[in-house]
């Protein structure tokens, strides 16, 4: 059993080494039963030639006891999870990208006789090894040069679907504390349906005259029940009581609607009290 730290969009990029990876476009992929293909196009920015290989694995985003998202990997899952990685296949599965080049990457489906109706999934890696980096601060007095060969993995969700889906999600014992300058909010978030609901969390604290005094939006994604942690900036708030709303939708300004299986804006609140 395996668990990653990950951002919302689960790309592990490293931001100091952009000549280092490649670009992989789209970042969410969805292949339909009736197709059961989907492709990816990998782009190799830097100045370097980089050496790809192409993996899947199995993988959804959970939460532990601190509110932080994590990529659950379990080696081997067993019947009860809705795992593709068996049978999600990547063509092909090894390259070398010149600078500035760029490969398509298919993916094809080969699921199972009677595979029940349903959302499936797996994630594809993309692991780009780039050229060596040279050490600094290293002694030399033999001439010898000292250097690291990098590796930056790109890990993305493959949905795979089959007949009539449905996705929910509903919000739950909303908590909140002030952690610094920050007020940090808990809550219980429950998936509905047969798919994961992807979508935005958006939250807005009010004052007693009806007024924001701050705001914040996070993509996410509830493949099963998470309970996250947030944090919104307040600046000098005034002592007293303010009104938290939370607002969560299938909205997504990263992602295609027609990608994303849609649902009700679901809404709850909770009361504040600033020291």
């Amino acid at each position: 059993m395996r668990r990653i730290a990950i951002l919302f969009g689960l790309t592990l990029i490293p931001r100091l080494l952009p000549a280092q990876g490649v670009l992989v476009a789209p970042h969410y992929l969805v292949m339909d039963h009736r197709t059961r293909s989907g492709s990816v196009t990998i782009y190799n920015p830097g100045t370097d030639p980089v050496e790809v290989t192409i993996g899947t694995l199995f993988g959804y985003p959970v939460t532990d006891s601190a509110g932080e998202f994590l990529l659950y990997t379990p080696e081997h899952p067993d019947s009860s999870q809705p795992s593709a990685t068996g049978w999600v296949d990547a063509f092909p599965r090894r390259m070398t990208l010149g600078p500035k080049e760029r490969q398509t990457v298919r993916l094809l489906g080969h699921p199972p006789a009677g595979l029940k109706d349903g959302e499936y999934w797996t994630r594809l890696v993309v692991t780009a090894k780039g050229g060596v980096v040279p050490v600094s601060g290293v002694s030399d007095t033999t001439g010898i040069q000292v250097g690291l060969t990098l590796e930056v993995r790109t890990i993305l969700p493959v949905f795979y679907r089959k007949g009539e889906l449905t996705t929910a999600a509903t919000i739950s014992n909303v908590r909140t504390a002030m952690v610094g300058d920050s007020l940090e909010i808990r809550a219980h978030l429950e998936r509905h349906g047969s798919a994961a609901f992807i979508g935005t969390l958006r939250g807005s604290l009010v004052d007693s005259t009806g007024r924001t005094i701050s705001t914040f939006s996070s993509p996410l994604a509830v493949y099963f029940d998470i309970d996250p942690r947030f944090s919104m900036a307040l600046v000098r708030p005034a002592p007293g009581r303010y009104h938290l709303q939370l607002d969560l939708s299938t909205e997504r300004e990263d992602l295609s609607s027609a990608t994303v299986l849609q649902s009700v804006l679901v809404r709850d609140s909770a009361e504040v009290r600033l020291p």
